[in-house]
């Protein structure tokens, strides 16, 4: 095919453009084609980990409660493998139920504390840190108790949060505090539900 010399000197333009860039493209062009790659290889692999630790998770919720030894590898097994999925907060949280029945508090608080940090479902991680609360405030750990109250949550569980930091400041013999801490709570539960009526009746019972 034969060119003018307009379109020969384009041609010419365009061959010396690339003998002086076509190096650079080129690695571009790979560097994409990899990240690509790997972006896909990591997504696989987060599917593969997720199956893996929804069969374990299944298999511990089916494990009868008096074999709490298995319960608790499995447990173990899911915060160790598989702490990037979901699963392993859900199964921190409940071995630390289980533990916390059993009398094993120290455990039940470190499982919690480790759900708090590393759960992946905000809702899980709320749960967690009420729950070590809830023991912090059992053991009159009251200052740890309000520490852990006023780490980040999911805003679904404020109210609850706010009841049981009126819980703590009641006991710490702050009743104006706890009145406070209560009213924020009824301001944020469901004025419908059970849990209402309950925090209503504790402020009721410190004289507002």
């Amino acid at each position: 095919m034969a060119y003018d010399l307009e379109e020969q000197d384009q041609l010419d333009a365009l061959k010396s453009w690339w003998k002086r860039n076509g190096n650079i493209i080129a690695g571009v062009a790979v560097l994409a084609l990899v990240g690509i790659g790997g972006y896909e290889g990591w997504k696989y692999y987060q599917y593969q980990q997720s199956g893996a630790a929804s069969v374990q998770y299944q298999n511990m919720a089916n494990t009868d409660i008096k074999d709490a030894a298995k319960i608790r590898a499995l447990s173990a097994e899911l915060m160790d493998k598989y702490s990037s999925t979901p699963y392993a907060g859900r199964a921190a949280v409940a071995v630390a139920k289980l533990n916390y029945q059993e009398q094993d508090i120290d455990s039940a608080k470190a499982q919690l504390g480790w759900a708090a940090k590393n759960a992946k479902e905000d809702a899980v991680r709320a749960i967690a840190l009420l729950q070590l609360a809830s023991i912090q405030y059992e053991e009159k750990a009251y200052d740890a108790a309000l520490s852990t109250l006023s780490e980040k949550h999911d805003a679904g569980y404020a109210g609850l949060f706010a009841d049981l930091k009126g819980d703590v400041l009641a006991a710490q013999g702050k009743t104006e505090d706890a009145k406070a801490a209560y009213k924020e709570a009824l301001a944020k539960l469901d004025i419908q539900g059970d849990y209402y009526k309950y925090t209503e009746h504790k402020l009721e019972a410190l004289g507002s």
